[in-house]
């Protein structure tokens, strides 16, 4: 079998205390959990994090790991040394420790201690593609301290979102769906990681995803919050924050300066030159607009009430933007007249 160095593992030094093991478990969980990191090796990672967090977490197994000594190297072939021998599984979940989701370096070192918590309730549950060591009958109560409490009190559960809104959006003000995606404390363990919990997998998070419904209200702008009173994240004292929708206005169609719109026009050469009529979209419908004789490229053309809507009843403008372009291709008989222009203003 190959050595497992389960300090390289987590990335702490040998002398580590247990704060900074928890922690630097904490930050590779939730970077490799296969909710989140979506890479080939991720699971194998995590699996690997969690049975290391599993050994160096606990005093118990910490202290027999580390009388195996430091001179191995991670992945070396590695003989079960004298006094390490002989452990009985046979009462591990029915079958070998490598059964339940731990490597069989880890069964072989410390197997009749898993054997032992296995007979006292301790039981190996399959989630995913592979399992985790878990702990139901025998729930541990946690005594939150006053400072902790304080800082559970002091957690943001509120969830903030941006929320796309075209010109259409604005002024007919529908009600609209939004889906909301966030990590917030997981349920199960209320967030402490200890046990290796299933519901998140010891991240001491939980994935929640929702469909929400609101009503665009009425002359809302850029930058500005709309607020969903009550559903945002929840704590472990039935606590739940807001959902604020971040307005950002997406509208291909129009640019937008405070109450009033503006919408490119197309004009070919001689249209500019001679004058026309053109149909364009707005948020009123399909309009006529006549083009003056010899319009430049830039020139505006401004229709009132046909903006966003104000408060005082009334309505901002569109200005119609000339744009002047050339046709993909022109015929002999075009350039030949092009040609024939460009001599007469030479």
């Amino acid at each position: 079998m190959k050595y497992k160095d389960y300090y390289e593992i987590l990335g702490v030094s040998r002398d580590a205390n247990q704060q900074a093991i928890k922690s630097a478990y904490r930050k590779l969980a939730r970077k490799y959990h296969p909710d989140v990191n979506k890479s080939p090796d991720a699971q194998t990672k995590f699996k690997d994090i969690n049975e290391a967090y599993e050994v160096l977490g606990d005093e118990n197994k910490r202290k027999r790991y580390d009388q195996l000594g430091s001179s191995w190297q991670q992945g070396a072939d590695f003989n079960v040394p004298p006094g390490f021998e002989g452990f009985n599984f046979s009462n591990f979940g029915g079958s070998s420790a490598s059964s339940g989701g731990f490597s069989d370096f880890f069964s072989a070192i410390f197997g009749d201690i898993m054997s032992q918590q296995a007979q006292q309730g301790r039981t190996y549950s399959n989630f995913g593609d592979f399992s985790q060591f878990n702990n139901y009958s025998n729930q541990r109560t946690y005594n939150k301290s006053a400072s902790s409490q304080a800082k559970k009190k002091e957690e943001n559960l509120d969830i903030v979102q941006n929320v796309y809104l075209t010109v259409d959006d604005l002024i007919k003000c529908p009600k609209k769906s939004v889906i909301i995606s966030a990590y917030q404390e997981c349920h199960a363990c209320h967030g402490s990681s200890q046990g290796f919990c299933s519901n998140c997998s010891g991240t001491g998070l939980e994935k929640v995803t929702k469909s929400l419904t609101f009503q665009v209200p009425k002359f809302v702008k850029e930058g500005q919050k709309i607020r969903l009173k009550g559903e945002g994240k929840r704590d472990s004292y039935g606590r739940s924050g807001d959902v604020y929708l971040v307005v950002k206005i997406a509208d291909d169609n129009y640019e937008i300066s405070d109450f009033n719109l503006v919408k490119d026009v197309e004009l070919l050469p001689y249209e500019a030159v001679l004058g026309c009529e053109k149909h364009i979209v707005t948020p009123n419908g399909k309009v006529k607009i006549k083009i003056p004789k010899m319009t430049s490229s830039g020139k505006k053309l401004r229709l009132k009430d046909m903006g966003l809507p104000k408060k005082d009843g009334s309505r901002g403008y569109l200005e119609a933007r000339v744009k002047i372009i050339l046709q993909k291709e022109l015929s002999k008989e075009a350039l030949e007249l092009y040609e024939k222009l460009k001599e007469i203003n030479s």
